[in-house]
């Protein structure tokens, strides 16, 4: 590879500034390319290609050749506003959201690593790193760009690309190939979890592995379920509009050229004969059914979807979610099958001491062992102290912590800083844990020195001839008993490690070939990573949602089934193990046949992720997967939402739709929990301006029949608009996520928008409406009661009061689908807010329009009148909602 020219200079004093220029301009900078996000103006103009968004732009064509011929600017204006409102709430939303995670990611570009530059060490920022650079590295450290340890002895956490856990020891070594099982292969993205050493780098930025992988992953998703479901619900509108546009059309016509004629067919065929009649009539009745087109149209549904997704962002992040997609709220509402990893989203992601064993007593800790004089636990507390890669340092809040070493040294090391351990007994000598060897080892004091052995249970118990006793004395071991007492944490999920004493002299080193001589077993010690303690809730809340959780670990299949079975993925319906193995030898076909029962995936490859997804979504599931390392970056992206781990790589969020800040499963319900409400928002929404939208159509179709020409001006229209669009959709996007959302089953991926109930609301609750209205306009029962007045000025006025109040109480009608019909409503106080405004700005309207809004006041009891009727609205939905119940049908929103 190229950038070893610099190998003979580089392993002293490092490069040169100019040779770290060269070297930038031959092999480029350690930054990672990303898509060039989209700029405001990009991202305004592809919001305009929204399905609904499209028919208010035809919507609006319409509107502007009807301008010229009737003038009517004030429906062509409301129109243009909803259209450009909608497109820039929505723009706004996912601007200020790609900023947000940008803002984050600019922390990894900020970082800082340390390299020899100009025969100094120099702290250099991460993305000035070059091919041939010597980079130093230590405990902790996050290891900046590819290459080779030339110097130094490092344990490495591999697993972000990877996947396994286990920590891997390098060493400097003749084998120059970047591969991960390479013993000198050092990786961007991992850490460094115990000692020191220097780096010569081989690749950096896009040529890294992480970069190769970040390129693979900038491709565009499928289209999101919403994104679906609203395509569906433009052609369900367009279909009804034409329909409602060509029968007011023939009604016009039919009233024009045979109602008005007597029904003679003389005078209807003279008519019929006359060019000019019938050019004038048709053209009008072209213009009546393109009007009733746009009336039809609710222009305010894009802007209340924009308005509903960026509110319910912005609350998300309280719940430590973040939204890199508002579209993926959405998503995360319709998924029904979600893939989960186990370390940190499951379980704490900390090791720790669960138990200790000797041959007597079973203790909860080393403290408690200590504190009821037991010599071997002692003897245990020397071996966690001294044999241990591990060391005392400070943690974020100042507090003594253990830092570095493998997670399993960190936990032992941390069970003992604040237990009196001679900190003064001599270290002889060490022995480093192996992963083949399987054991370490410590000598330590002084004239009386000991060696302790620490390791896997097979590797010690085979040499183990005695035990030793509480008090010191020496027992009679048995090799079966001790087997059969850790089998049963073996089996629950926990690491098993032994501590044994050498009988015989021996120093530690000696012991690197092998163990020769016999040991006295002190005990074990049982380790494991906890479950959090929200995860078996999680778990429940997710199965009653109808949702699948497949946990997909690097663990054996035992560890596994016990983890899965713990926090209830393991259950009837779901009873399947699987291991990476058998997921390789498995046809897709036979794949797809398991999946409704698979449960858990253990020693699971990268692949296996993205197979699992691919596998998912083309049975038709909406699928989540969640994941912090390189190595599920690809199955983030392909998953229709892909859930980042806010402690994992920038690759992993960047691939991710939504950021899980504290990478725990509690926050994903969260996020189900939102978008199933954002869904119920929506339908809710549509369903009061398809309501409206029916009152306004039928109004407009029926009442020139009945010799009311203009029962609602134009300027009435456009305030009924910026009710129904601007004001309504603020009032349902302020709905509160309800718990009883994550007791229904999730919606299909190509479910319609518009289902049974509400179309049995609109047609119900829109007629019985219309019929109000028409009785309200046209029953001397209801006309006799109000003033007569010159153009019927007072009947009209109470008309237009009318119109609006039922829409206000229409409001709450379609609020929920409960037959309380005040069910959740403390927690939407900007709802009450909006309707009480609505009501008072109307009031305002009737006592002050005048000549503008074609109003005059209304005395008291007229008032009184108009609201009591416009109540009516309140027990026929009521009385549908019964009824709908009574007929066995369920489901409402």
């Amino acid at each position: 590879m190229q950038g070893y020219a610099y190998k003979q200079e580089t392993q002293n004093a490092g490069l040169t500034t100019k040779k770290a220029q060269e070297a930038a301009a031959l092999h480029g900078t350690n930054r990672l390319s990303r898509q060039k996000s989209k700029s405001f103006l990009r991202r305004f103009l592809s919001n305009l290609n929204d399905p609904v968004i499209r028919i208010l732009l035809c919507a609006l064509a319409i509107n502007l050749l009807l301008l010229l011929r009737e003038g009517d600017w004030m429906e062509t204006v409301g129109v243009g506003v909803a259209v450009f409102l909608a497109a820039l709430i929505s723009t706004l939303s996912e601007h200020s959201s790609q900023k947000a995670f940008e803002k984050l990611s600019e922390q990894e570009g900020q970082a800082l690593c340390r390299i020899r530059r100009d025969g100094c060490v120099r702290e250099l920022p991460v993305a000035e790193a070059v091919v041939g650079d010597v980079i130093l590295l230590s405990a902790g450290e996050w290891i900046p760009a590819d290459g080779h340890l030339i110097c130094g002895d490092l344990l490495t956490d591999q697993s972000a690309l990877t996947g396994e856990g286990r920590e891997i020891r390098k060493k400097p070594s003749r084998n120059t190939s970047l591969d991960p099982n390479a013993p000198s292969s050092l990786f961007r993205g991992c850490t460094v979890t115990s000692g020191s050493g220097e780096m010569l780098v081989a690749a950096v930025g896009d040529a890294t592995v992480i970069g190769q992988i970040s390129r693979e992953i900038q491709t565009e998703q499928r289209d999101s379920p919403l994104k679906i479901r609203l395509s569906v619900l433009a052609r369900q509108i367009s279909r009804i509009g034409y329909a409602a546009a060509l029968l007011v059309a023939l009604a016009y016509l039919f009233n024009v050229f045979v109602l008005d004629s007597g029904m003679r067919w003389e005078v209807i065929r003279l008519k019929l004969l006359d060019p000019a009649y019938l050019l004038a009539h048709g053209i009008h009745a072209l213009t009546l059914g393109l009007t009733v087109l746009v009336v039809a149209v609710p222009e305010g549904l894009p802007m209340m979807i924009a308005v509903v997704l960026a509110s319910n962002s912005r609350r998300m992040v309280r719940d430590q979610v973040l939204v890199r997609k508002p579209s993926g709220i959405e998503a995360a509402g319709s998924m029904n099958l979600l893939f989960t990893d186990k370390t940190g989203t499951l379980t704490e992601g900390n090791m720790r001491v669960a138990s200790l064993l000797t041959e007597e007593a079973s203790y909860k800790d080393l403290s408690d062992g200590l504190q009821k004089g037991s010599l071997p636990a002692r003897h245990m507390a020397l071996c966690f102290r001294y044999n241990n890669d591990a060391v005392i340092g400070r943690d974020e809040s100042g507090a003594s912590a253990a830092i570095g070493g493998s997670a399993t040294e960190r936990a032992l090391l941390q069970e003992v800083i604040r237990l009196p351990i001679p900190e003064d007994t001599p270290l002889l000598s060490r022995l480093p844990f192996d992963s083949a060897r399987k054991y370490s080892a410590v000598t330590i004091g002084g004239r009386e020195r000991i060696t302790l052995l620490l390791g896997a249970p097979e590797k010690l118990l085979p040499h183990a001839t005695f035990a030793l006793s509480e008090a010191g004395g020496l027992r009679p071991f048995s090799r079966r008993v001790w087997e059969e007492k850790l089998r049963t944490p073996a089996q629950s999920g926990c690491r098993v490690l032994t501590v044994a004493l050498a009988r015989e002299a021996v120093d530690a080193t000696a012991l690197q070939f092998g163990i020769h001589g016999s040991l006295i077993l002190l005990g074990a010690v049982v380790l494991r990573d906890p479950l959090r303690r929200e995860a078996s809730d999680s778990v429940r809340t997710l199965q009653n949602a109808g949702i699948g959780v497949v946990m997909i670990t690097g663990d054996h299949a035992e560890t596994a089934r016990a983890i899965a079975s713990e926090c209830g993925i393991l259950s009837r319906e779901r009873d399947l193990v699987l291991t990476g193995e058998e997921l390789a030898h498995s046809t897709d076909q036979e794949l797809l046949a398991l999946l409704p029962r698979l449960a858990v995936v253990a020693r699971a490859l990268p692949s296996d992720k993205s197979r699992l997804v691919r596998l998912a979504q083309e049975s038709g599931k909406v699928t989540g997967m969640t994941g912090d390392g390189v190595n599920d970056a690809p199955a983030l992206r392909h998953a229709d939402i892909g859930f980042a781990m806010g402690s994992g790589t920038q690759v992993a969020k960047d691939a991710g739709d939504i950021l899980i800040l504290d990478n725990n499963l509690a926050s994903i319900t969260r996020a189900v929990l939102y978008g199933r409400n954002i869904f119920k928002s929506i339908r809710k929404f549509i369903t009061l301006q398809l309501t409206m939208n029916f009152c306004a159509v039928g109004v407009t179709m029926i009442c020139p029949f009945l010799g009311i020409d203009s029962p609602v001006t134009v300027i009435q229209m456009l305030w009924i608009n910026i009710i129904m669009d601007t004001l309504g959709g603020l009032a349902f996007a302020g709905e509160a996520p309800l718990p009883d959302c994550m007791q229904e089953k999730p919606k299909k991926r190509n479910e319609a928008i518009l289902n049974p109930y509400m179309i049995h609301q609109i047609t119900f609750l829109g007629g019985f409406t219309v019929l109000l209205f028409l009785f309200f306009l046209k029953s001397p029962l209801i006309t006799s009661l109000f003033r007569h007045t010159e153009g019927n000025l007072c009947l009209l006025t109470a008309f237009f009061g009318l119109f609006i109040f039922a829409s206000v109480l229409n409001c709450f009608n379609a609020r929920t689908d409960r037959l309380h019909l005040l069910a959740g409503l403390r927690q939407n106080r900007v709802f009450i807010g909006i309707m009480v405004t609505i009501l008072l700005i109307q009031l305002g309207f009737l006592y002050l329009g005048g000549s503008i809004l074609r109003t005059m006041p209304l005395t008291p009891r007229e008032l009184f009148l108009t609201m009591l009727l416009s109540l009516s609205v309140f027990p026929a939905d009521l009385l549908r909602k019964a009824f709908w119940r009574l007929r066995g049908k369920r489901g409402g929103y």
